[in-house]
């Protein structure tokens, strides 16, 4: 494995916004990390342009956002740095039509993510640097906690380092958008493209909300209120995860009763068994093979016609705790604005 226990952090008195000085950055996309990781950069001094595909609906924002935005293809024929923050799968196609015949000697290809180059469906040429940015939030929370004067972590990568100041100017974009504020960690493409897909899979995504619903299932199947299901196995857990991310572990038992506390050492291993354990490592396992990009960018390719994509979507929509969920988040205060969806 190439994972290093005494991997560093920079702050920002490691960085320097100079390396940028006489850039042009040039960001793909302006969805969710797009808009965030343009605008911090802009209101850090940088210069900064969008690229995009013709029609696509974020053209109108960006520009009244304050931004030039051309197509892909000429953002990156302008750009000496550009950062590619469009969908996984789109990727590699977008890469070959529009930003490889553009590169020129001494660009700085950057990803937020290392599928596309850990799985090799981008090879650049040696005549480029190749780095990474992965801030470990979403876009919105990358946006906020910047205008808050604060920032979220993020991992740096250097995949390819041709013009020797690759680190540099990595950490020095990491620094424009909040990163550096909080801690940039040095890792690898294959170390970030592996953990966090595991990450998602096995804990954030797969993980929670399986457990989350498979709570909610247990308890209206055995006669209780739906609403209460919702409440005790959905709703709450983000007032324990809020309190695990501020204290972690040891400071959400602190603040939860005793008899909660002792629930949680009696029963977790009861969930998380050997059984459990295994299909963790079957299913990293996957991942480290590729098993599991081919499948994903199978089904995602025009062939593939995302059916298993789609069906998956459809029947996770269509779980009863979702329509509870959505009566139940009419009842709080929130304003609409504040929501990701409405329903």
């Amino acid at each position: 494995m190439d994972a290093k226990m005494d991997a560093k952090i920079y702050y920002q008195e490691d960085c320097n916004l100079a390396f940028l000085d006489g850039k042009t950055i040039a960001i793909i996309g302006y969805g969710s990390q797009g808009h965030a990781h343009a605008l911090n950069l802009k209101e850090s001094g940088c210069n900064v342009i969008i690229g995009l595909y013709k029609g696509s609906r974020s053209w109108k924002r960006a520009e009244e956002q304050g931004f030039e935005v051309f197509t892909a293809a000429e953002a990156a024929k302008k750009a000496d740095i550009i950062m590619i923050l469009i969908n996984d799968e789109k990727q590699a196609q977008l890469y070959k039509d529009d930003i490889e015949p553009n590169l020129e000697e001494g660009n700085m290809l950057m990803f937020a993510h290392g599928f596309n180059i850990h799985f090799g469906c981008i090879v650049p040429p040696e005549f480029v640097d190749v780095t990474m940015i992965a801030p470990k939030a979403p876009g919105h929370t990358v946006r906020s906690e910047y205008q808050a004067g604060k920032g979220v972590p993020m991992l740096v990568a250097v995949q390819q380092d041709h013009t020797g100041k690759a680190l540099d100017v990595a950490l020095a974009y990491a620094a424009a958008i909040g990163g550096a504020r909080a801690g940039v960690l040095e890792t690898t493409f294959r170390t970030e493209t592996e953990t966090d897909l595991f990450g998602e899979q096995a804990v954030l995504c797969g993980g929670v909300c399986a457990l989350m619903q498979a709570g909610f299932d247990t308890l209206v199947e055995a006669g209780y209120d739906p609403r209460n299901a919702y409440f005790e196995c959905v709703h709450e857990m983000k007032l324990i995860v809020d309190l695990i991310y501020q204290s972690g572990f040891a400071g959400m038992r602190y603040s939860i009763s005793n008899t909660a506390e002792y629930g949680d050492y009696v029963t977790g291993p009861k969930i998380i068994t050997d059984d459990t354990r295994k299909a963790m490592k079957k299913i990293l396992s996957d991942i480290q093979d590729g098993t599991f990009a081919k499948e994903f960018l199978l089904d995602m390719s025009p062939a593939g016609k995302q059916v298993h994509f789609r069906a998956m979507k459809r029947l996770a929509a269509e779980h009863p705790s979702e329509k509870i969920g959505a009566e139940i988040r009419k009842m709080y205060s929130w304003s609409d604005e504040d929501k990701l969806i409405n329903n």
